[in-house]
């Protein structure tokens, strides 16, 4: 079994991964688990600039190991796509989510319902060392965006981050309402995350 670092401290990120890539032979770890303090700066100015920066900075550590990082954002089209790529440091990185949550919805109380699309976006990057699966090394980066709205005040107690408030209208309840499995299905992680395994599946030919 390949063992695969996740590049994060975020164990809900971990629990998610390694839930979507259950029934593959690839043993997810995450920086803790394998001994790494690190805390690489995110001076991209895209998701996947970011998640690449993350992902080989692990990577330089670790050297032989499949090295896996996201970067993802919550933007709000009302609010030019703030607070996007600086998601997680909207308002400072010590302020829980609760307080960006209560900012935002304040900020949006005078939106209209038809004007409060947000999107959940997620960069996920892959880096395999050469010799693994070829004589050189690769690198796999999957984009996905999940379309939803803004709610009016948080709901659920199942997701993190900005899920209380982001509703996905084919599932009619917010990504907080949501059991896991209906998570990963259609979360812009669970869907990068996806892509990213497919493309391991067959560079593998597993």
């Amino acid at each position: 079994m390949n063992t695969v670092v996740f590049a994060t401290n975020n164990q809900n990120k971990v629990r998610e991964v390694s839930e979507i890539l259950k029934g593959c032979p690839f043993e997810i770890v995450s920086l803790r688990e394998m001994g790494i303090d690190i805390d690489v700066p995110e001076t991209g100015t895209t998701y996947a600039e970011n998640a690449y920066q993350k992902a080989k900075a692990v990577f330089d550590i670790v050297k032989d190991k499949i090295v896996i990082a996201d970067d993802s954002g919550f933007s709000v089209d009302a609010l030019n796509g703030e607070p996007g790529i600086y998601s997680a440091r909207y308002l400072g990185e010590e302020v829980p989510y609760s307080e960006k949550i209560k900012d935002i919805l304040r900020r949006m109380k005078d939106i209209p319902d038809e004007k409060r699309n947000a999107q959940f976006n997620c960069a996920v990057c892959a880096l395999i060392p050469e010799g693994m699966v070829s004589s050189y090394g690769i690198e796999i980066t999957k984009l996905v965006v999940v379309e939803g709205f803004v709610t009016r005040e948080p709901k659920g107690d199942n997701g993190f981050a900005f899920d209380p408030i982001f509703y996905y209208p084919p599932f009619g309840c917010t990504t907080a309402e949501m059991t896991s499995e209906q998570k990963n299905e259609i979360s812009h992680r669970g869907r990068a995350m996806r892509l990213i395994r497919d493309e391991l599946l067959s560079l593998f030919k597993i």
